[in-house]
């Protein structure tokens, strides 16, 4: 299995580590609703150097990502961060990702670590526009330091103003002795905070110092196990589960990063404006428990009288907060509207549900 600059560290501190996108990473230190809680009342610490980074450069960088992503990558000005999908020719997605704008002629992707591989040859494959790719995955670590103390512990350790950045807006200066750190404010977890990239080199000295300037706060190292309860909590995708290249941008409720702008000739865009103007024939949901349960990916959606199938559990865990049964899943059109009741199967048993518009946390 492949390595982050902080998996002997993970090993060391007792997390349960596991196999993920090829890489050894921790899935839990000291209980993944510990972890969740801390993140959401205080600050808590990712290793997300597993994630993949792409520069986009030269002045074909704009015309080669408006092709190949769904939002508008043109309303983009440097400092700016864009949630955004790679669609591909059959109305699925080949990943999500993040599109940061550098300078006018310089963009980082940010792709999931699962998909880096596919995405890099779907990039340059696609490149007929000539612009300049550098695949620096391997060249780049990645924390994510998450929930309401955030700022303040990380504030400590840089004279960037980070109050002064908007979400989904990034800045880079120094941070914890290193002199040039990516600072976003952006995050996966819907509590806050930013997500930090920098030299492997690094990693460790910056790892020491957020703990430090944590230790009052009651930082704590924070697995993939709760990263995941987390995101579900605010209604976020996953791809693997959610999405995947067989699910469309429209389906999945991503509409509104799918931009049908003039000049904006992005893969598949006839096919996935035809849904959007024509309807889609299953719909990306969210639902509650209203039977004690937990929704688990695969499930079987049915009708409320439990007599028609009606979609599947795509993502569900028992909300750590909320201590109820929470999910999402594809459904018939029909029964997408918030209030429905809709059932599960569970081994056998039909279990009641209802479906919800997301965050599930409130």
């Amino acid at each position: 299995m492949k390595t982050t600059p902080f998996t002997e560290k993970h090993i060391s501190l007792g997390a349960k580590m596991h196999e993920f996108a090829g890489y050894n990473m921790p899935i839990e230190y000291t209980g993944i609703i510990d972890e969740h809680l801390t993140v959401c009342h205080a600050v808590g610490v990712f290793d997300v150097s597993h994630m993949g980074e792409f520069w986009v450069k030269g002045p074909q960088a704009l015309p080669f990502l408006q092709k190949i992503t769904s939002n508008d990558v043109a309303a983009l000005t440097p400092g700016r961060v864009q949630y955004s999908c790679l669609p591909n020719e059959q109305g699925g997605i080949v990943d999500d990702l993040l599109v940061y704008q550098y300078e006018p002629q310089k963009y980082l992707l940010v792709v999931n670590a699962a998909n880096i591989d596919k995405d890099w040859a779907w990039c340059t494959a696609h490149n007929t526009e000539g612009a300049e790719l550098e695949n620096a995955s391997d060249r780049m670590a990645q924390l994510a330091v998450q929930g309401p103390r955030a700022l303040e512990t990380l504030q400590k350790l840089t004279s960037v103003d980070l109050s002064g950045i908007p979400y989904y807006h990034f800045t880079h200066g120094p941070l914890a002795g290193e002199a040039d750190v990516i600072i976003s404010n952006t995050g996966y977890t819907g509590a806050g905070g930013f997500e930090l990239y920098f030299r492997p080199e690094a990693a460790m000295r910056i790892w020491d110092a957020v703990f430090e300037a944590g230790a009052e706060f009651g930082i704590k190292p924070i697995g993939l196990g709760a990263r995941d309860t987390l995101r579900l909590e605010m209604g976020f995708c996953l791809y693997g589960n959610d999405l995947d290249d067989t699910t469309s941008p429209i389906e999945a409720g991503l509409g509104w990063i799918t931009k049908f702008v003039e000049g904006k000739n992005f893969i598949n865009r006839a096919a996935l404006e035809r849904q959007k103007a024509e309807g889609v024939t299953r719909r990306l949901v969210g639902f509650e428990m209203v039977d004690r349960g937990i929704p688990r990916h695969g499930y079987a959606l049915y009708t409320a009288d439990g007599q028609e199938e009606i979609g599947h559990v795509t993502s569900g865990t028992m909300s750590p907060l909320r201590k109820v049964g929470i999910g999402m899943g594809y459904v018939r059109p029909q029964y997408a509207t918030p209030g429905t009741e809709i059932s599960l199967d569970m081994r056998g048993r039909k279990l009641r549900a209802v479906v919800v518009k997301p965050p599930f946390r409130k």
